[in-house]
């Protein structure tokens, strides 16, 4: 299906001159198999070898190009010492070094009394200007061939930079012109080359200014790959949008009960996102809208209302979360609520099985069932629902588009909500979903109390252990997190394992323990242990990031916090200050800290705000960081810099939304570039939602 102009673009990396299988599985590791992968390699650094000064003036350390006359090769007595070669110019000389040298090859290369132009790095050593393996040697008559600038790329061992620079300059010389797909108005108000321009300056840099992501080249490739990003969530978001949907509008009979029975009243920015929700539930467009909240900003309980409406309206609802102690948080928080209400909720998890998950299947397939919390089981083939009318995920970021419109997909042209704990960025928003309406919930529900957050090296461990034998006398429950399950070597950390048998030696049998490597059972045991209070510590992972809710945990011990993101410490932080105690979070570093790390932990120390938090990490260590973008759902850019680029963005987003509104079949000139775009960048799922135009 892709367009054949893309053919050579899309060509391997063995079609290349001097790519054979062996050199093209280095290649692939380093930029990818394809040649437009190649073309989205950018450079990073420069050498630049236009420094041609006489040896007499010639300073050491730096890469010069030299023209030089050869004396001679000089005679070594073992095979094993390098290889010399004397040279001179009219103000000194020169030793040129070899290792593992063709004593024939470098005779052909650097005759006896004629001149050679050499390039590389000058040394001192005894005494002597040296060279060791110039990068270039050349006769004078070819020195207009010596590249005088070299762009110099991200690297992986065993491939050498000759060897990449070629293969990328061969696949820029292969790279067709393309139709021009941006707005022509764009492209004269930022003055940005055409595509194939912009793409040989971005590789063919002449100063460490060309090496910008700001520079109109590399802007105008940035802007290539974000307004790809961008039409593809928008063809999706419309696709999913096209049927017209079913209008949900509850009674406000159980919501009312439920509102009643909550100990506090929703806060403004909870009453706002319930309205959004609620209009766009009664309009005949599908509901595709992401629910945004803080630790503890109440999103569990705005979703739960919503799906009420659904339930008055005669139909169904589901809650999908990623993992089975998310699922179980949240059929705690909502059973007391839904039995408010009068009604029945239902948990279906992998560890059903047999009878009780038949029984389960058939009352949601009967409509008996009309709520039901669950994990990736909701997703399975033999789930099905009477007349499912809301989908709600949570954590949307650790499914993929697919599976989180999967659960949606089992009803009739279902509404779906997704939410999210992790505080992204505005800058970020729209690149990571731009295909759904976003709610934000920025208060925290009454009640919630403020975290005394402080800063220790390691070394007071003892003093950390004191103070959590104090705690625990005054009532306290502690979580102790720790990085790793295992030991690593490589990175020193302490592991959940060796503190967790620490900290029974010292405290006894009211010391559990989580990580992701124990079984469903046995983590649900321990969570529960703490949660009733017959555990006073647990030592835990990252498991606990997100959804465990214990409201009598009032200390939270994070180890080498230093190791950790911003947001991820924030997460961590948000599992306390959930009850009536006083809360306290101890962030261990090892010592010395970097000034990013310090900076990340003071941070932490003035600030509980997550939309900050977040805009912070972001500008301390990048998109791609920010997260871990696997986990966070961020998408993956080449050529795009989420935080240079963040105007591009607003710009790529109107841009894509308009062009829809007025081409929604891409039929146009301008559309059917911007096919070729979609193609280009492997926007699969664009492509294939405009497959169903």
């Amino acid at each position: 299906m892709r367009p054949g102009i893309l053919y050579p673009l899309f060509a391997q990396t063995t079609t290349l001159a001097g790519v054979g299988p062996r050199l093209s599985k280095l290649v692939e590791k380093v930029a990818g198999k394809t040649l437009a992968s190649l073309c989205w390699h950018l450079p990073t650094g420069i050498i630049d070898r236009r420094f041609s000064p006489k040896l007499a003036e010639a300073p050491e350390g730096v890469i010069v190009t030299l023209t030089v006359t050869v004396d001679a090769h000089l005679p070594r007595g073992n095979r094993r010492l390098p290889y010399k070669v004397r040279c001179h110019d009219e103000t000194g000389g020169l030793i040129l070094v070899f290792f593992h040298a063709h004593e024939d090859y470098l005779n052909r290369q650097l005759p006896i009394g004629q001149q050679r132009v050499v390039s590389g790095r000058l040394e001192r050593y005894d005494g002597a200007l040296q060279m060791t393996h110039p990068d270039y040697i050349a006769t004078p008559a070819e020195i207009a061939q010596l590249k005088r600038v070299e762009a110099v790329y991200p690297m992986t061992a065993g491939l050498t930079p000759k060897i990449l620079g070629r293969a990328i300059q061969g696949a820029i010389a292969r790279a067709p012109e393309l139709p021009e797909w941006t707005d022509p108005a764009l492209l004269r108000k930022m003055k940005w080359p055409a595509w194939h321009t912009a793409l040989w300056i971005a590789h063919n840099p002449t100063s460490l200014e060309d090496l910008s992501p700001n520079t109109p080249a590399r802007r105008r490739l940035a802007y290539d790959e974000l307004l790809a990003n961008q039409l593809a969530m928008a063809l999706v978001r419309a696709d999913q949008r096209r049927p017209l949907g079913r209008r949900v509008q509850g009674d406000g009979r159980l919501r009312a009960r439920v509102l009643a029975a909550l100990p506090y009243q929703l806060t403004g920015s909870q009453q706002q996102a319930l309205a959004e929700i609620d209009a766009d539930l009664a309009s005949p467009h599908r509901m595709l809208r992401l629910l945004q909240g803080d630790v503890g900003s109440g999103k569990t309980v705005v979703a739960f209302l919503a799906m009420l409406s659904a339930v008055e309206a005669r139909g169904q609802a589901a809650l999908l979360a990623p993992t089975e102690i998310l699922a179980r948080q949240h059929l705690a928080t909502i059973e007391p609520l839904a039995s408010a209400a009068g009604i029945g909720i239902t948990l279906l998890t992998g560890r059903d099985k047999g009878k009780g998950r038949a029984t389960i299947l058939q009352g949601l397939a009967g409509g008996a069932r009309s709520l039901v919390v669950g994990t990736h089981a909701l997703l399975q083939d033999d789930v099905k629902f009477k007349d499912l009318a809301l989908a709600v995920v949570d954590e949307q970021h650790r499914f993929g588009v697919e599976q989180r419109l999967a659960l949606a997909d089992k009803g009739r042209q279902a509404h779906l909500l997704s939410m999210t704990a992790t505080p992204i960025p505005r800058t970020l928003m729209m690149t990571a979903y731009g295909d759904l309406d976003v709610s934000r919930l920025t208060e925290k529900p009454p009640g919630r109390k403020p975290i005394d957050t402080r800063t220790l090296p390691l070394e007071r461990l003892e003093e950390v252990i004191a103070a959590v034998r104090r705690a625990i006398a005054g009532g306290a429950r502690i979580f102790w997190v720790c990085p790793l399950v295992d030991e690593s070597d490589a990175l020193d950390l302490a592991a959940a394992e060796q503190r967790y048998a620490l900290l029974r030696g010292t405290f006894g049998e009211r010391v559990g323990l989580v990580h992701g490597k124990l079984k469903a059972a046995e983590r649900d045991a321990a969570m529960a242990g703490f949660a009733e209070g017959r555990l006073d510590i647990l030592v835990a992972t990252t498991v606990i990031e997100v959804g465990v809710d214990v409201p009598t945990a009032s200390v939270m011990v994070i180890e080498h916090a230093e190791r950790f993101g911003l947001a991820q410490l924030h997460q961590l932080r948000g599992r306390i200050g959930r009850g009536e105690a006083h809360s306290t979070c101890l962030l261990l570093y090892q010592a010395p800290l970097g000034e990013t790390a310090k900076a990340r932990l003071g941070i932490l120390r003035e600030s509980e705000d997550g939309f900050r938090i977040a805009e912070e990490d972001l500008r301390l260590r990048g998109a791609g960081e920010l997260l871990g973008t696997r986990q966070s759902g961020l998408p993956e850019f080449r050529l795009a810099q989420p935080i240079e680029h963040a105007d591009l963005i607003a710009i790529a987003h109107s841009d894509a939304r308009l062009t829809l509104d007025h081409d929604p079949g891409l039929a146009t000139q301008r559309g059917k570039a911007l096919r070729i775009l979609l193609y280009l960048f492997e926007r699969d799922a664009g492509v294939k939602a405009l497959r169903a135009v």
